[in-house]
């Protein structure tokens, strides 16, 4: 590491910390520097960063505050979070100032997260020695820059940042260091009451306003109704069948609020027959009841936010996405959870609700993204939508909810994996009862299997007409749904990106987010027919010029 600032873009479960502290230890070693400072998101991580320094031989102080001033001469690290520095960026810049110092950012984008956090950050790290930032999520698109991060200009008038090193997710899974995810989406018919007293119905995952869909997603996550009940349990089962081959196996479910929380963790208790761990965030004990956790065997431990980014829990293999956040950013941070291989043949199993832009972010999994400066003015759909889910927090009037949830049933949908959809109208026991260890090929591969077996059986179906019937010709069959013409514009374009992957090396993930660069429109979950069809003609055209 010759430069003074470095930036890392790595997939969650690809080692950043141990690449951090072991360069730290040769920089030490040299006596280039004198000092380590960690800056975490959160006070977790912090003590998880001291046990990872203490395995190598750094001691590293987890506790420091900033009231006291001087680090004790027994350690040669301190971890610190980023609200810390923001609340005394001239007490660290003065430690930094007094030895030569490495400073670690541990997901560096949180510096972006206030303008104060980053002033602050930049206030006290100035003088370092060196400065490493670590990352393990897509940046956000906002127009905070983040500090020590440098940014090239694009035609747009946008600047994006450039990273020094990146290790996306589809090289991970090619050396066998992250595991296959498979994604299980679940929909369902939703009813709700709107403030001014009208009762709405809506199929999870059908096209709707942003506001609707905001109130239908959260009619799904509502305790009282069918849809949560139904994929806990469904998840349980996949559970059951992960740990015939994984033991230690366990899952997470990742609830909106604390109220949401402990009413998921009734609902398991019933399911399971035990009572679930419950982390929330106000909570003293938290990093206490993580730790106990991750060295347990306990199967289900349900959570806020606070473990939905950096925590290192390994045995984590199955999850439940059960909240209404709806950034790219968080969602890969909750995933990233589930990610980390112990051993070749791993997979991970995510449930979600069939919310199109969740379908996205896992269909574009792979897909690699830097940090935009957004221009002032620029429109943003995610924003957009997070701010709808939003708007149940702050209800306008006398605390009046802006909608009440009534009813939501739930069905298996789909399940998405590299890419690619499988299982449109199958069976849910055909992908819970998939083996817990698998190559990412041979995950592929079955789900493949499963689903030509599933058009053979529709083939195969009764209803062909009798021979003794009349010779008169037989009536036009009708016309395909929407929903049938899209399902069979996604497998066709979904394939076409598989023979270019086979073909260059491309990441699925990378093919998807190229054709939506060179053709425009949202992520495949969220694109009209025209759209598809628009990517299966660029498809078609890079084949024939041999590009």
């Amino acid at each position: 590491m010759q430069r003074r600032d470095f930036l890392l873009v790595a997939t969650p479960g690809a080692g950043k910390t141990a690449f951090a502290l072991t360069i730290a230890a040769e920089l030490l070693a040299r006596r280039e520097i004198a000092a380590i400072t960690v800056v975490t998101p959160t006070e977790h991580l912090k003590h998880q960063w001291a046990q990872a320094a203490h395995r190598i031989g750094i001691r590293m102080d987890s506790a420091y505050r900033n009231a006291q001033g001087r680090v004790s001469a027994d350690f040669s690290a301190v971890a610190v979070t980023y609200a810390q520095v923001a609340a005394h960026p001239a007490l660290h810049r003065r430690r930094t100032e007094n030895r030569r110092t490495l400073v670690i950012f541990d997901e560096i984008h949180h510096a972006g997260d206030a303008l104060s956090w980053g002033e602050a950050a930049r206030e006290a790290f100035e003088p370092a020695k060196r400065r490493m930032g670590l990352t393990g999520t897509p940046f956000r698109s906002d127009a905070n820059p983040i500090p020590f991060v440098t940014y090239t200009p694009e035609p747009d008038g946008t600047k994006r940042s450039s990273s020094d090193y990146v290790y996306g997710y589809g090289p991970g899974l090619a050396d066998g260091v992250v595991r296959p995810v498979i994604f299980l989406a679940y929909s369902g018919e939703m009813r709700w009451r709107t403030r001014a007293g009208d009762e709405i119905a809506a199929t999870l995952g059908t096209p709707m306003t942003a506001d609707q869909l905001a109130q239908a997603w959260r009619t799904a996550l509502d305790p009282e109704g069918e849809w949560v009940a139904r994929v806990l349990d469904a998840a349980d089962r996949r559970l059951t069948e992960v740990r015939r081959d994984m033991p230690d196996a366990a899952g997470l479910v990742i609830a909106s609020d604390h109220d949401d929380a402990r009413a998921y963790a009734a609902l398991l208790r019933r399911v399971t027959g035990t009572r679930p761990v419950v982390v929330l965030s106000d909570d003293p004990s938290a990093s206490k009841k993580i730790a106990a956790f991750a060295a347990s065997e306990d199967r289900w431990m349900v959570a806020v936010r606070m473990v939905s980014e950096g925590v290192d829990i390994p045995r984590l293999a199955v999850g439940v996405f059960a909240t209404s956040v709806s950034t790219a950013l968080f969602f890969a941070q909750a995933v990233g959870r589930f990610v980390r291989a112990r051993r070749r043949g791993e997979t991970a199993s995510v449930f979600l609700p069939s919310v199109p832009v969740l379908l996205g972010y896992a269909a574009e999994l792979e897909a690699e993204r830097d940090h935009v400066l957004r221009l002032p003015g620029d429109d943003d759909p995610e924003r957009e939508l997070a701010e709808a889910q939003r708007r149940r927090d702050n209800p306008d009037g006398l605390d009046e909810a802006p909608f009440t949830a009534l009813e939501a049933s739930a069905h298996f949908d789909r399940v998405l994996y590299d890419g690619g959809e499988f299982g449109a109208s199958a069976e849910e026991e055909d992908f819970l009862g998939l083996p817990g260890l698998l190559e990412p090929e041979q995950v592929a591969l079955l789900l493949r299997k499963r689903r030509a077996d599933q058009v053979k059986t529709k083939a195969a179906a009764p209803g062909l007409q009798s021979a003794t019937a009349d010779s008169s010709p037989p009536a036009a069959p009708p016309a395909p749904s929407a929903r049938e013409t899209l399902a069979v514009l996604r497998k066709e374009l979904n394939g076409l990106i598989a023979a270019r992957h086979h073909r260059t090396g491309q990441p699925h993930g990378a093919i998807h987010a190229e054709l939506r660069r060179a053709c425009g429109g949202p992520p495949l979950a969220e694109a009209t027919a025209k759209q598809i069809r628009d990517r299966i003609e660029m498809l078609q055209r890079w084949a024939t010029s041999g590009r």
